[in-house]
């Protein structure tokens, strides 16, 4: 709901958007774009009282046709703010006109209501529809360049979640050329308490660590320039205050839905104000505007909650599942599947593979993905990316006759793609060397034995529809798993002006956007899971077009505790693929129950990672009750509410680091999964948890107990599970509980 109304100080417009339980009110100010308030639903619509009208001298300037002594654009709250009139924090937009000035101010034209959410061309973008979400476009014009910017604000009817983005016009004869222009930027008022920035960092192996980082005058950011989202920093921050948990206090969450360079900043002025942004990176970013183009951001979704982080969580979770993925397998049962990368890496051939397939028939399993290894002449990661055609010395026949003896096993088949990259040993790269990324008379960086193409390039683009949909019609392929294992270096493209090439990184991603599209179009039936080197480019706008992504390489219960819990603070269990690997890990090499490993990755798009037909007879019969359980609980995983309980890093009775629990709850709070794991047992242990989501005035029984405990019992005094294990509790144990309302 979106309440337009006119305020008090100049009886300009003031807008009042409702997005569930959460209110977004700003207005005009003498032109300026002000904002006055963000978080849990207020019913005032004029705010205006909140502004903060200090004293000000020489050092901060104010705009000169604005009577009030007391404003000045370095202090005010902005919607979004601009470079070179006034304001000294960091801009949200910096246009370049032709003659070299880069001073900017722009005042509000008008606005108008749209109903439902309008799509945004050749981008990922949330969907909503009419009775879903209304829409607030404000136009702004700059005075002295004449150049417009339409900024626009949804707010969701049922989800506290507003999402923006901006979309920059030049209506003049001269060329303009934008150097940074956010999605979104928000000025929060002096919180009372200190604030912090929680985010996610990592690497490849250790992906979306939680971390929070107090606020200091200045700014904290986090961003990546590697051309895609990354490993080491996730298009995602929270502002929080220092005593925000995961069932009280505020959190701002901020995810961009971007698959490329990005950053996201707080920064604390003298006041205490602090201005939050997003949008792609800046350091090698100028998009040139020619009369009459645009330019259009990526979106920024904003999740508000009152009541913690589990809640903003659970709000990303809806709205990725719900109103972000599409095409039949959003809301479909996801098959079980088995990659045989751990089983074999690159020393299969057909044989192999079929007899990994016969023990995944017996066992349950519902799909064999085969990965790298099966095309050119690829036995090492030394050779043929951009080669896709078969190995027919490992596949004797090609595909077909494959996929027709693992079908007639009962099972599905997928594949393994890179398609983004280009080996120096390679067919593709002898006939084209120039549709690889790289700068003229500089030696391209080499990573993995690999380049990367120049998606910025149509005609690569069409190369590689043509060749994967070739491969994709070879044969009854329901499933790509398609990865991307180096990011971007010497970036450059042959086909590009020298006055483009700072669009290079941004064209890139809006070029892989373009194939996925393609592909996705053409093969509407076919179950996408994105990769990058595991879990590198795992963000919105990648789910967008693959419902579920790799979440890590490093496949170790242990350590996955940290890596999905961790990516559960934005993206859904439906989005991580968590499968069962060896052990000792390959990774790691560490040992971990068969019983632990399932639990572990039933969090989240459950699989098999190992070589089936080195298993036990015991232990096959466990991947047939775990499949089971997968299936029976795959509703509550992939749909419910989940609440983190306990992370791996949280100290509980005095010790840090021991354990880990999670539960998911049905939407009508009839059903609860518990899960628990003991990361390091201790003597004498004491293990009672509290469950969170229930409803407290209803009773629930355990499933393999029979007991029967009031919902406000499991809540407040919780459960004791000291003795719940038979044997007793050691280092990677692990317990599974059923709660099912009585």
């Amino acid at each position: 709901m979106i309440r337009i109304t006119s305020h008090s100080l100049t009886s300009e417009p003031l807008f009042h958007l409702r997005a569930g339980d959460a209110s977004y009110v700003f207005c005009v100010f003498h032109g300026f774009l002000l904002h006055l308030y963000c978080g849990p639903a207020v019913e005032d619509d004029d705010l205006t009282h909140l502004l903060v009208k200090v004293g000000h001298d020489s050092v901060v300037p104010r705009p000169a046709d604005t009577p009030e002594g007391w404003f000045s654009l370095d202090i005010a709250p902005q919607e979004f703010p601009v470079y070179g009139t006034g304001d000294y924090r960091p801009s949200a937009l910096l246009i370049r006109r032709a003659d070299g000035s880069a001073a900017t101010s722009l005042r509000y034209v008008s606005h108008e209501v749209l109903a439902g959410k309008p799509a945004i061309d050749a981008q990922p973008a949330v969907h909503a529809r009419e009775d879903e979400a209304d829409t607030l476009a404000v136009t702004l014009c700059d005075p002295g360049s004449g150049v417009t910017v339409r900024l626009y604000y949804t707010a969701m009817r049922a989800l506290p979640a507003v999402i923006r983005r901006a979309a920059v016009e030049n209506p003049t004869n001269s060329p303009v050329t934008v150097e940074r222009c956010a999605s979104a930027s928000l000025d929060i008022a002096a919180w009372m308490e200190p604030a912090e920035l929680l985010h996610l960092w990592g690497t490849w192996g250790r992906e979306r660590t939680v971390e929070r980082t107090p606020l200091a005058h200045g700014t904290v950011s986090v961003s990546s320039r590697r051309g895609a989202s990354s490993h080491h920093h996730n298009p995602f921050a929270a502002l929080v205050t220092a005593h925000t948990t995961e069932t009280a206090g505020p959190a701002i969450g901020l995810s961009l839905v971007y698959a490329g360079n990005f950053e996201i900043a707080a920064d604390t002025d003298p006041f205490g104000s602090i201005r939050f942004t997003a949008g792609i990176e800046s350091t090698d970013f100028a998009w040139r505007l020619e009369a009459g183009e645009s330019f259009v951001t990526p979106e920024a979704v904003l999740s508000i909650s009152g009541e913690g982080l589990g809640k903003m969580s659970r709000t990303f979770h809806r709205l990725w599942r719900e109103h972000l993925c599409r095409g039949e397998w959003a809301g479909k049962v996801r098959p079980v599947l088995v990659n045989n990368w751990e089983a074999t890496y690159f020393n299969f051939d057909s044989e192999k593979l079929l007899a990994i397939a016969r023990d995944a028939a017996a066992c349950g399993i519902e799909m064999l993905v085969m990965d790298d290894g099966w095309f050119g002449t690829r036995n090492d990661d030394r050779s043929s990316l951009g080669d896709w055609f078969v190995n027919e010395e490992k596949l004797p026949g090609g595909l077909r006759p494959l996929v027709e003896q693992i079908n007639a096993l009962g099972l599905k088949f997928g594949i393994w793609f890179e398609p983004e990259m280009i080996s120096p040993r390679s067919r593709l790269f002898e006939a084209h060397p120039d549709w690889a990324l790289g700068t003229p008379g500089r030696d391209k960086s080499v990573a993995r034995s690999q380049y990367v193409l120049d998606m910025t390039r149509p005609d690569v683009r069409d190369y590689l529809f043509e060749t994967i949909s070739g491969v994709l019609s070879s044969a009854n392929i329901e499933y790509v798993k398609w990865d991307f294992n180096r990011n971007l270096t010497e970036a450059a493209s042959a086909t590009l002006p020298p006055e483009r090439q700072g669009e290079v990184m941004h064209r890139y991603v809006l070029g892989l956007y373009d194939l996925l599209e393609r592909i996705t179009s053409a093969f509407p039936h076919l179950l996408l899971e994105g990769c990058s080197s595991g879990g590198g480019r795992f963000d919105p706008a990648m789910l967008y077009y693959s419902p579920q992504y790799w979440t890590s390489d490093d496949t170790d219960a242990m350590e996955r505790l940290d890596i999905q819990l961790g990516t559960s603070f934005v993206y859904p269990a439906s989005a991580m693929s968590c499968h069962v690997s060896a052990s000792p890990n390959h990774q790691t090499r560490r040992e971990t129950s068969f019983e632990t490993r399932g639990h572990v990755a039933m969090g989240g798009a459950f699989g098999y990672e190992l070589d089936l037909t080195t298993l036990t007879d015991g232990e096959k019969d466990l991947i047939r009750r775990q499949v089971a359980d997968y299936h029976r609980y795959y509703d509550l995983i992939n749909r419910g509410d989940l609440y983190r309980l306990i992370l791996p890093g949280d100290t509980v009775n005095g010790k840090t680091g021991r354990f880990a629990a999670w539960m998911t709850v049905s939407a009508d709070r009839s059903e609860a999964l518990v899960t628990f794991v003991v990361i390091r047992a201790s003597i004498h242990p004491v293990y009672v948890l509290r469950l969170e989501g229930l409803d407290p005035a209803a009773s629930y029984r355990e499933e393999s107990t029979g007991a029967v405990y009031a919902g406000s019992t499991l809540m407040r005094a919780g459960i004791n599970l000291t003795s719940a294990r038979r044997g007793g509790w050691v280092d990677g144990s692990s317990a599974v509980m059923h709660f099912m309302r009585v």
